[in-house]
């Protein structure tokens, strides 16, 4: 037999090896498969959406979505911290009727799964907001809209076919944020969302070492002047913030009442993870919370959002609601928020890289599968209703 023939049969055996089966399973389990996804309808899991926008987004694009701060060590245990946390489920339950729906404010919604703001979404898809609020109004999904968004509050609202809240970054001049909170209020937004973990700034080193692999001239399209950049923002139209000196870091608690005061809007704040801060919100009057560490783009604190979820909901005893957000990817993850104690849970990341990947259709199949995910665990838990997932369904690890 020839050297080439000896091959040939040695090829023909490993081809038919139950070894190489499994070892191009655990290939693929590993992101190194055929390549990412041409299409929504391939997608198993979020993730699969995830490998797309970064294979055609630029890389300042890719870094800016992708960075956390620091070493990205929080952002790597928003995922870890619900490693914490097992499932207890029950059994013999008839789990052949599902209801997911939730009410937030005396308003229904089929899914507790909400779409998180986040800014400047036309740098992932041209689209932007607008492919964001017609999937969210395809799928029926409630949609928080950020300050520094790339679309305006009523072309999103628009394209939404319904009001959306509105997430607040507070600007030095109480002036000009209280003609934006009323500019908001009176396109619909029946919520503000004060957000209170992200005015320090941050040290966000991945994104600037992907943006030293991007070739494009990024000032084309980007000044460093932050307050030539505001103006490029739909949500500062016609707002004097030639006198903006900071990022609301003279924000505190007196701000918050005087928010309170200034709009019939529901008020939330986002960024509280201490459970003497969600007292205060309780005291203060506000009508809700939002338990979040910016995604891990704020503060390198090295502790996940769920691992804060208890000690709010402790503090707040069912007197304001209680949403959460950062690091959410699974459906097993919504249900132990929801087991924890949340009233609902807000994507970020995930839907952009659904929007990344293939504009609208992106971001509904995202939905999609989440929502999927999370009525499978509800069955197998034997949980038929939102209402059922309480604590007994989880035991922690530590």
């Amino acid at each position: 037999m020839s050297r080439d023939d000896s091959r040939r049969q040695f090829l023909k055996y490993l081809a038919a090896s139950p070894a190489l089966a499994y070892a191009q399973s655990t290939r693929r389990w590993a992101g190194l498969g055929d390549g990412p996804i041409t299409s929504p309808a391939q997608a198993i899991d979020v993730f699969d959406f995830e490998s797309v926008a970064e294979s055609v987004l630029p890389p300042a694009h890719w870094g800016y979505l992708k960075t956390s701060i620091d070493d990205d060590a929080t952002l790597r245990q928003n995922r870890e911290g619900f490693t914490d946390y097992q499932l207890r489920p029950r059994r013999l339950i008839d789990t052949r009727a599902i209801d997911m729906s939730i009410e937030l404010f005396g308003k229904t919604w089929p899914t507790p799964i909400v779409i998180a703001p986040t800014g400047r979404n036309q740098a992932f898809h041209p689209e932007g907001e607008l492919a964001v609020a017609r999937a969210a109004r395809a799928k029926n999904h409630l949609q928080m809209l950020s300050t520094v968004a790339s679309t305006s509050v009523e072309d999103v609202i628009e394209a939404r076919g319904a009001p959306v809240w509105y997430q607040l970054y507070p600007i030095y001049d109480w002036n000009v944020t209280e003609r934006m909170v009323k500019r908001v209020e009176a396109a619909g937004c029946p919520a503000v969302v004060l957000t209170v973990d992200n005015t320090m700034g941050s040290n966000r080193e991945t994104v600037k070492r992907f943006a030293k692999l991007d070739e494009r001239d990024c000032a084309v399209c980007h000044t460093t002047d932050y307050q030539e950049y505001l103006r490029t923002k739909p949500m500062y139209d016609g707002l004097d913030i030639l006198e903006r000196t900071d990022y609301g870091r003279s924000i505190d608690w007196e701000f918050v009442r005087r928010l309170r005061d200034t709009t019939s809007m529901k008020v939330l704040i986002k960024g509280i993870v201490r459970c003497d801060d969600a007292a205060l919100a309780v005291e203060i009057g506000v009508d809700g919370v939002i338990v979040s560490n910016h995604g891990a783009r704020a503060v390198a604190t090295g502790r996940s959002t769920i691992e804060c979820l208890p000690e709010v909901v402790d503090a707040v005893r069912g007197r304001i609601v209680v949403l959460i957000d950062s690091g959410f990817r699974r459906g097993t993850d919504f249900f132990k928020a929801l087991a924890l104690g949340a009233d609902a849970v807000c994507i970020g990341r995930p839907y952009l890289w659904g929007l990344a990947s293939f504009g609208q259709a992106g971001v509904e199949t995202v939905l999609d599968l989440l929502r999927a995910e999370l009525e499978l665990v509800m069955k197998q838990a034997g949980t038929t209703s939102i209402d059922q997932i309480e604590p007994s369904y989880l035991v922690s690890k530590s």
